[in-house]
């Protein structure tokens, strides 16, 4: 995939993953185009995926200590028609996102 990507982009990293018992921690780096202005927090994708509400929750209150309690960035953890979901952005502007099944 290297050679569909400019080269600027040749140095990031576009997955990893961190697999720990049942939790999943998957990220990516910046990959948006140069229009877009890169933030503190909105230069990588954290996504935390797990198999049950707890073990989720556990981590999901960790992170939120401190964390922007605004609508859109702050989504509490909880059990949807599609499974577990709950995003933020904790108190050093790194958004995450929850999944779970």
């Amino acid at each position: 995939m290297k050679a569909q990507f400019p080269l600027e982009k040749h140095d990031s990293i576009i997955n990893a993953q961190l697999t720990s018992g049942a939790i999943s921690f998957s990220a990516s780096d910046w990959m948006a185009s140069p229009d877009f202005e890169p933030n503190q927090g909105n230069t990588v994708s954290i996504f935390v995926i797990g198999e049950t509400y707890d073990e989720l929750k556990t981590v999901f209150d960790k992170l939120a200590e401190g964390a922007v309690k605004e609508k859109i960035v702050f989504v509490e953890l909880q059990n949807m028609p599609f499974g577990i979901f709950g995003q933020l952005r904790d108190k050093y502007g790194v958004s995450w996102k929850f999944y779970g099944h």
